[in-house]
């Protein structure tokens, strides 16, 4: 995952910061930049999974006057992150330590609900993969998108919505694309990962691979076609195999499956 340094009119911040277990590889990278964790003044979070969120207890632990903003739907898993953490331990069993690392949770004091703008940047609601999702656009027309723009690394061209049960929605999410579009954003900086050049292009991929996804569940494609269906496609546009197996698609599948028998077409 990628997490972003931003300026802010009091210091660096930092857009989403990853799991606990990468934390080491965040400070290495932050001081590569001349900075340290207690340098940082604000962590801007997309959404609460562990795979952007996961550190900011470890972040506060060493920078307590760090301000920690995130949707309201979210802040109550960074202070009690118990209950995310047990639901994930469910899905990953003995991988989760290695996966995910320790959590510890954020002082409530320590977070601030976001509003119509935090430390210089516009958060957009963008819901679909999470529904407290957000994304940050700032003024030279850079989103900071999450998950919301999918997953991608340059200069491959396959892009991947993840879609893990039980908070997608497609029908959402195809609004949140629309909404992404009519920012017409100058470039996208996705945490999974780094900046794509193309935007439009992008979340034009993006909404037909949702519309292809679903409609093949719907229509009763097993798991396993549901896999290997993916695996063609990333072959066939000439990306890493490796792209995928970071994320589970059975997963994808599961998530999709579940919106599908919950949501009529």
């Amino acid at each position: 995952m990628g997490a972003y340094v931003v300026e802010t009119p009091d210091g660096p911040g930092l857009v989403d910061c990853g799991p606990a277990s990468t934390f080491g590889a965040l400070k290495e990278g932050l001081e590569s930049r001349g900075l340290s964790v207690r340098d940082l003044r604000h962590l801007l979070l997309t959404h609460i999974h562990l795979d952007h969120a996961g550190a900011a207890g470890l972040l506060v632990r060493e920078n307590p006057e760090l301000r920690v903003h995130v949707a309201e739907e979210g802040a109550f898993h960074l202070t009690f992150p118990e209950v995310l953490e047990f639901g994930a331990r469910e899905v990953y069993g003995a991988q989760f330590d290695e996966l995910w690392g320790e959590v510890v949770a954020v002082p409530e004091a320590n977070i601030d609900v976001l509003d119509e703008g935090v430390a210089g940047l516009e958060p957009i609601a963008t819901p679909g993969h999470a529904p407290h999702h957000v994304s940050f656009l700032d003024a030279e027309g850079t989103l900071y998108a999450g998950d919301a723009a999918g997953m991608r690394t340059e200069p491959e061209r396959f892009v991947l919505p993840p879609m893990a049960p039980p908070d997608v929605d497609v029908a959402t999410w195809h609004r949140t694309i629309s909404e992404l579009e009519a920012r017409r954003p100058a470039r996208l900086a996705l945490t999974h990962f780094g900046l794509v050049v193309d935007p439009l292009d992008h979340l034009a991929t993006l909404r037909d691979r949702l519309t292809d996804w679903e409609a093949a569940v719907r229509n009763g494609m097993t798991q396993q076609e549901f896999v290997d269906k993916v695996r063609a496609e990333v072959r066939a546009l000439g990306a890493a195999p490796s792209f995928v197996e970071v994320l589970p698609l059975a997963q994808s599948y599961e998530g999709l499956k579940l919106y599908c028998e919950q949501v009529p077409a």
